[in-house]
């Protein structure tokens, strides 16, 4: 099978390669390449946006601001529900699409579109149901009257790893609440971006409510956009490093941030945990998105009892997977995004295995086009090796061995991060009392995946500040305004 046969409709790249989307329309330009990483070919090429656009994105969302902001709730529900509607007619399309330019596998991309579609249905939901408070002051002398309004124009920045669902996550709750927004997509994957963008005006978003903009200059474009004072929200997710840089320029002008960053994922397996169901749980943990996801499980902290049985079953599992294109229904795990992510894990795993870790399978990158790393099983992994404090975002496994829960416990919390967490065990009681002590924003016991858009998303420590989805992620895209009432 060729890329050639399945590009049709919204899985076409050429489609999405039209131009920046500000007010409403498409705006012709170059300068980005969008590559295929399962080849190293271009797919697309895409505008590379200046600050003036920037700043002219800003004036769109303005223009849009106050006619969306009086729009009625159930007007903006139906909106995003339509949005969801679309999402789901394309499915099959979109998830091409972002296998093409992001590398991941069909069946991930599959499960990324149903999980940002949900994103779009859970806030046409929520956008009818914004609270307010009405209450007496303890002393009697007025009213408490409390409303909740819309923050205000949104830059909304994603990362490439889940171009759909970062995106739907950020702007389902910011539209819901009666923001308008600036997208900037990650500049490998903007096609998703674009896709959504052209879903959303079918589904009858009004022009400037969303504008979407793609840039190889992403700090002075990002510095510009957050120095206008009619900007007032910042939605980010990515790297802790960059995420510390944009907190400092919001500083400038007090700009409300949420910031979903890195993680360090602890992966706890106790002696008297189902082993099949810890096996099942951390092949979906560490390589759901071939391990480039933010809660991938990062390190294995296995009980000695059950440690060599785990290392064999991972390892059998692992080495069973098939590699290859992401676009490909068979392949199990895609590859890296570029060549300096494999070029970091390989850095990783050579560390790790000159410090006396050995690999069970995998342990070297693939030859060939494409950019490639095998899954990858490391055992006799020492706990000062560079790969037990640094995300890998790739396929690969470092397994400790923990004799004690307070051992486990301290070696989970050993790291400036604190996104997820996993626990196996057969013993509830254990299980939510070591949960309890983990240092992390979610925890999955018994479970390898979490994300769910009814759930609150979010870390602790290094690992960000707020929360998206549930019914606190429509929270960051408004403010409380009190009045004061006398009768």
């Amino acid at each position: 099978m060729t890329i050639k046969t399945r590009t049709s409709g919204y899985a076409d790249p050429s489609l999405h390669a039209q131009g920046l989307y500000i007010g409403g329309k498409w705006e012709k330009g170059s300068g980005i390449a969008v590559v295929d990483p399962s080849s190293g070919d271009s797919l697309a090429d895409v505008p590379d946006a200046s600050v003036e656009d920037a700043l002219r994105a800003v004036d769109a969302a303005e223009a849009a601001a106050s006619g969306w902001r009086a729009t009625a709730p159930r007007q903006r529900s139906e909106i995003l529900r339509r949005w969801f509607q679309l999402m789901s007619e394309h499915a099959e399309e979109l998830a091409t699409l972002i296998s093409l330019e992001n590398g991941k596998a069909l069946s991930d991309a599959c499960g990324e579109v149903a999980y940002a579609a949900e994103f779009f249905r859970w806030y046409a939901e929520e956008a009818t149901r914004l609270p307010g408070e009405y209450r007496h002051t303890p002393s009697g002398s007025h009213q408490i009257l409390v409303d909740h309004e819309p923050i205000g124009i949104s830059l909304l920045i994603t990362p490439w790893n889940f171009p759909a669902a970062m995106a739907t996550r950020k702007i389902g709750p910011a539209l819901a609440a009666g923001c308008t927004v600036i997208l900037k997509p990650a500049s490998e994957t903007p096609l998703t971006a674009y896709a959504m963008a052209r879903l959303g005006e079918e589904a009858g978003v009004p022009p400037g409510v969303v504008n979407v903009l793609t840039t190889t200059s992403p700090g002075p474009v990002t510095s510009a956009v957050l120095a206008d004072p009619r900007v007032r929200k910042l939605s980010f997710t990515g790297s802790t490093g960059v995420g510390r840089l944009l907190l400092a320029e919001a500083a400038k002008t007090v700009v409300s941030c949420s910031m979903e960053l890195g993680g360090n994922a602890p992966f706890l397996v106790f002696d008297d945990a189902d082993l099949e169901a810890a096996l099942d749980g951390a092949m979906v943990a560490k390589m759901r998105n071939a391990g480039e996801a933010c809660t991938a499980a990062n390190r294995f902290y296995v009980q000695a009892g059950i440690h060599d049985a785990f290392v064999a079953g991972l390892t059998e599992r692992m080495a069973a997977l098939k590699i290859g294109a992401g676009y490909d229904p068979e392949t199990q795990c895609g590859p890296m995004i570029t060549p300096k992510a494999v070029e970091k894990i390989n850095r990783l795993v050579g560390d790790a295995i000159a410090l006396g870790a050995r690999a069970t399978t995998g342990g070297a990158p693939l030859p060939g086009s494409g950019y490639f790393y095998p899954p990858t099983v490391l055992e006799n992994v020492p706990v000062d090796a560079a790969i037990a404090s640094e995300e890998i975002f790739g396929p690969v496994a470092p397994i400790y061995r923990f004799e004690t829960e307070g051992e486990a416990i301290r070696l989970a919390n050993n790291t400036d991060y604190g996104l997820a967490a996993y626990v196996y065990s057969q013993d509830l009681g254990r299980a939510m009392r070591v949960g309890s002590r983990i240092d992390s924003g979610m925890l999955g016991i018994n479970r390898g995946l979490m994300s769910d858009p009814a759930a609150p998303f979010g870390g602790v420590k290094q690992s960000g500040i707020g929360r998206e989805g549930g019914v606190t992620g429509i929270q960051e895209f408004v403010e409380a305004k009190y009045y004061a009432v006398e009768f």
